[in-house]
């Protein structure tokens, strides 16, 4: 039986079929080759996974949906290198599940925002932002102050982390729960913002 294109188009269920074929060949043909490269699989030198209030402070990052307004990726381009710091690479986001490169920049980038402001910087911004930046257009996070970190839930998602893949050992995961005790989850955000493209902008 000859198919022609005619045939393809009128019959529909042939060309469900045929289009979902096509697609998964296309997807694994783009996907599986990025599987065995290791500038993809493997961690830049010096790339540790989160501790257990920097994994904290992501966790508040996502929940309160920063990244709809802060991408978190420097793009390969002059003006961006020269406002953000060196162009963002694969290795750096191996421990980041899921990704958080983003689109949309409402605010800046934050991909190398570590270290460039005090935490106190981060503190008063992130209760009221205008305090810092009057002509901002961001939202305040003042209750972030008086919520205080589950340690327990801390200790478990980075188990489930360490069967992952993470190198978490078992001791940072059994103080954990030390190690967040006493944090709001203000201290763990401004933790977390505070480590981002710190190794990378030191090479």
């Amino acid at each position: 039986m000859k198919f022609t294109h005619d045939m393809i188009e009128r019959n529909q269920a042939l060309l469900i079929v045929l289009v979902i074929l096509l697609i998964a060949v296309g997807g694994l043909v783009e996907i599986v080759p990025l599987s065995f490269m290791k500038s993809v699989t493997e961690p830049i030198k010096g790339l540790k996974p989160y501790d257990a209030v920097q994994l904290t402070g992501r966790d508040v990052y996502l929940r309160e949906g920063c990244y709809n307004c802060h991408s978190q990726m420097v793009r390969p381009f002059r003006a961006e290198v020269e406002r953000y710091g060196p162009y963002s690479v694969a290795g750096e986001f191996v421990y980041d599940r899921p990704f958080q490169f983003g689109s949309k920049r409402t605010g800046p980038d934050l991909a190398r925002v570590g270290q460039r402001y005090s935490d106190d910087w981060h503190r008063i911004h992130m209760i009221n932002p205008r305090d810092v930046v009057p002509e901002s257009n961001m939202p305040g996070y003042p209750w972030l102050a008086d919520a205080e970190v589950d340690g327990e839930l801390v200790a478990s998602k980075m188990r489930a982390l360490q069967i992952l893949g993470d190198p978490y050992s078992d001791a940072e995961i059994a103080g954990a729960a030390d190690a967040v005790a006493g944090r709001s989850e203000l201290d763990a955000l401004i933790a977390y913002l505070q480590n981002l493209g710190t190794v990378r902008s030191a090479r």
